[in-house]
């Protein structure tokens, strides 16, 4: 024997789905704002008008960074056409990209032509280095460099 569909019926359905859809962008509304880092600047207007200036600054030096990891060790070179440079490393974050969860702060000593750190053994995936260093004739560098880990 069938029920009768009464109009109760189809309201609770409708009530039912809609609590859903809305409880799973509550939650995915509530997960995205308590993961974002934060703002990076108080005063972007401020930032913005020497952006330009010191973005030429950066350029000029032609440094070539890139990044490497193996086991525990995770190697920062930086090169320009000459060689390898030394400069002074204010800042170093590792990191995700959409998450501080997993940022570390790897601590860089300089080996002669690169910069190595210990850390622990990275997760798959795409990974940020955050840098800023200056350079030796006192040129603020700053750059993420993009590390992918393969499975």
């Amino acid at each position: 024997m069938i029920k009768e569909l009464t109009g109760w019926h189809v309201l609770a359905i409708f009530v039912t789905g809609f609590a859903i859809i809305i409880g799973v962008n509550l939650t995915m509304a509530f997960q995205a704002v308590s993961t974002f880092p934060g703002l990076e600047t108080r005063n972007s207007y401020m930032v913005s008008q020497l952006f330009d200036e010191e973005r030429d600054a950066q350029v000029a030096l032609g440094w070539d960074v890139r990044l490497e990891t193996g086991g525990d060790q995770l190697t920062l070179y930086i090169d320009d056409e000459i060689g390898p440079v030394v400069p002074t490393i204010k800042a170093a974050t590792l990191g995700r990209a959409t998450h501080v969860g997993d940022d570390m702060i790897p601590v860089f000593r300089h080996d002669g032509t690169r910069f190595v750190a210990t850390i622990p053994p990275l997760a798959p995936g795409n990974w940020n280095l955050r840098l800023a260093a200056v350079a030796p004739d006192g040129t603020d560098f700053r750059q993420r460099v993009v590390l992918r880990v393969r499975p």
